[in-house]
C-alpha cells in the first residue's frame, strides 16, 4: 500500500503500546518471580508492626498498606506456585511480543518471512533488555519492596494460573523450606569465591559448617552417657578434686541412685573456692555445691543450642532423649568445634603412632593399637574376639570407660592408662607389662561408667569435655 490506511496506523499504534507493555510485564514477572522465593513471613510481621506504629501514616494510608501486605502474605503461603505463575507471565509476555510484532508486519502486507525475521528481531532486543535491566539481581535485593510493589500484578496472574499449583511443593512451616534454599544459594556462593580465589579455603570451610548448623542436631556432637565422667551426691570435695584432677574436667554431673537420677553440676572452681581457705571443708559432700543443671533435647538444632547457652551464660548442658533420661554431655566448645574443628589446648598430647619400648618388657602403646599387635609384641594369645584395640581391651577389663591411672591384668600382662589427649580427655596412651613388675599398684576404684546399675563413684567413666577453665 503506497499509503496507510487510518484504521491500519491506529491498530499499529495500539500493537505497539500492547507489545510494549509486553516487556514491562515480562520484566516485572522476572523480578516477583526472584523475590517471591526470599520474602520471609518474619520480615513481612516486622512491617506491619511497624506500620501499625508509625505516628506520621494516616489511618487511611495504614489500612491501605496492611492490606498490601496481607496480599503478599497471601501470596508466599504457596511460593512454588506464586513463582510458577510468575514464570508463565514471563514466558507467554516474551512469546506475545514476537507474535505482535509479525502481526503489526502483516498489516502492511509485508510478507511472510519478513513478519517473522521482525519478531525474532524484537525477541532478541528484549532479550537484551531483560539481560541489562537485571530484573532478577533486583528482586533478590529488594525482594519485599518488589512484591509489594507488584502484588495487584501477581495476584492476578496467580488467579489466571490456577494450573501453577499441579506438583507443586508444599511450604513448610516458619519459612524451613526458604531456610533450605538459602542455605544452598549460600554454599554455591562460597564455593564460586574459593574457586576465586577470594578466600582462604579454611576460612570457606568454616563458613559452610556455619551454614550447616542449623541442620545438626545435638545428639551429633554430645558426648554420650556410656563416655560421662558422674560422682555420686554422698562423695566428698576432695573425692571431687582429685576426680578432677585425674580426668581432666571442671564440670562433672553429680548423680543420686544411677545417671538418670542426676542432681545437678558440680564445679571444679566452686570446690576450689570452698577448700582452698578452709581445709576442713573438704570432707563436705559434693551436693553442696551443686548447681541446676541446664537440660536440652538431644534433636535441639546445634545453632539454637550454641545460642542459648550464650543467653544463658551456660558452658555445659545435660542432653536428654524423648523419654526424659540422660542420653549425654555437651559443652559450648562442642558446638564451636563444629565450626572451627577440634580444639585442643596445651595440656592436650599426641599419641605416638606406633607402640614404644619404654623399659624392660614395658611398652607404650597408643590406644588405637590393634590386639593383633599386642599378641605379636608378647608372644601370647588374648583370644577376645569382641574387642579390636588395647583401648577396647583395658574397657572390657575394666568394665567402664577408663581414665588415666586406670589398670587392669589379663593374661600375666598388666595394662594401665597413662595419658589421655584432646579435650574428650580420651585415654590416649596405654603402658603394657607383666604383671609381676614391682611398684605398679592396683587400680581400686569402684566407679563406672553411666551405664552400669551401681551409681558410680568419685573416678567415673570418661565424661565428655566438660570445660576446662
Amino acid at each position: 500500500m503506497p499509503f496507510a490506511e487510518p484504521s491500519t496506523i491506529i491498530l499499529t499504534a495500539a500493537l505497539t503500546v500492547v507489545a510494549a507493555l509486553l516487556v514491562w510485564l515480562s520484566l516485572s514477572m522476572a523480578a516477583a518471580e526472584s523475590a517471591v522465593s526470599r520474602v520471609t513471613r518474619a520480615s513481612l510481621n516486622n512491617l506491619i508492626l511497624e506500620v501499625q506504629t508509625d505516628p506520621e501514616v494516616s489511618q487511611f494510608l495504614r489500612m491501605k498498606k496492611i492490606a498490601r501486605i496481607h496480599k503478599v502474605q497471601h501470596l508466599i503461603a504457596d511460593r512454588y506456585s506464586t513463582a510458577g505463575s510468575c514464570a508463565f507471565f514471563r514466558i507467554a509476555c516474551n512469546v506475545l511480543d514476537g507474535v505482535l510484532v509479525a502481526c503489526i508486519a502483516s498489516l502492511f502486507d509485508a510478507p511472510v518471512w519478513a513478519g517473522l525475521l521482525a519478531g525474532f528481531v524484537v525477541a532478541l532486543a528484549v532479550a537484551v533488555v531483560s539481560v541489562l535491566v537485571r530484573p532478577r539481581s533486583a528482586g533478590a535485593y529488594k525482594p519485599v519492596d518488589i512484591m509489594l510493589s507488584s502484588a495487584g500484578l501477581v495476584s492476578v496472574a496467580a488467579a489466571l494460573t490456577p494450573f501453577a499449583r499441579i506438583g507443586g511443593q508444599p511450604d513448610l512451616s516458619d519459612d524451613e523450606e526458604l531456610e533450605k534454599i538459602q542455605i544452598e544459594q549460600g554454599k554455591a556462593t562460597i564455593d564460586r569465591l574459593v574457586e576465586a580465589n577470594d578466600f582462604d579455603p579454611e576460612i570457606s570451610e568454616m563458613m559452610r559448617n556455619v551454614l550447616t548448623l542449623s541442620e545438626t542436631l545435638t545428639r551429633e556432637i554430645m558426648v554420650p552417657r556410656t563416655d560421662m565422667i558422674c560422682i555420686e551426691r554422698t562423695e566428698t570435695l576432695a573425692d571431687m578434686l582429685r576426680l578432677c584432677s585425674r580426668s581432666g574436667f571442671s564440670r562433672v554431673p553429680v548423680i543420686g541412685d544411677d545417671v538418670d537420677d542426676l542432681i545437678g553440676m558440680a564445679y571444679l572452681k566452686d570446690a576450689v573456692r570452698a577448700t582452698a581457705f578452709n581445709p576442713a571443708a573438704a570432707d563436705r559432700e559434693v551436693a553442696s555445691i551443686v548447681r541446676h543443671p541446664m537440660l536440652v533435647p538431644e534433636s535441639k538444632p546445634v545453632d539454637d543450642l550454641f545460642h542459648e547457652m550464650q543467653r544463658t551464660r551456660q558452658h555445659v548442658a545435660v542432653v536428654v532423649d524423648e523419654y526424659g533420661g540422660i542420653a549425654g554431655l555437651v559443652t559450648i566448645e562442642d558446638a564451636i568445634e563444629q565450626i572451627v574443628g577440634e580444639l585442643e589446648d596445651e595440656h592436650d598430647r599426641t599419641q605416638h603412632a606406633d607402640p614404644e619400648r619404654i623399659g624392660d618388657g614395658r611398652w607404650s602403646m597408643p590406644a588405637r593399637t590393634p590386639i593383633a599387635d599386642l599378641e605379636e609384641i608378647f608372644e601370647i594369645d588374648i583370644d577376645e574376639d569382641d574387642v579390636d584395640t588395647v583401648y577396647g581391651l583395658l574397657t572390657k577389663l575394666l568394665g567402664r570407660v577408663p581414665i588415666v591411672g586406670a589398670s587392669a591384668v589379663t593374661r600375666g600382662l598388666r595394662l594401665t592408662a597413662v595419658d589421655s589427649a584432646g579435650r574428650r580427655k580420651k585415654v590416649s596412651t596405654i603402658v603394657v607389662e607383666p604383671a609381676h613388675v614391682e611398684g605398679v599398684k592396683d587400680d581400686s576404684e569402684t566407679s563406672r561408667h553411666a551405664g552400669d546399675d551401681r551409681a558410680p563413684k568419685a573416678d567415673g567413666t570418661d565424661n565428655d569435655k566438660a570445660g576446662k577453665e
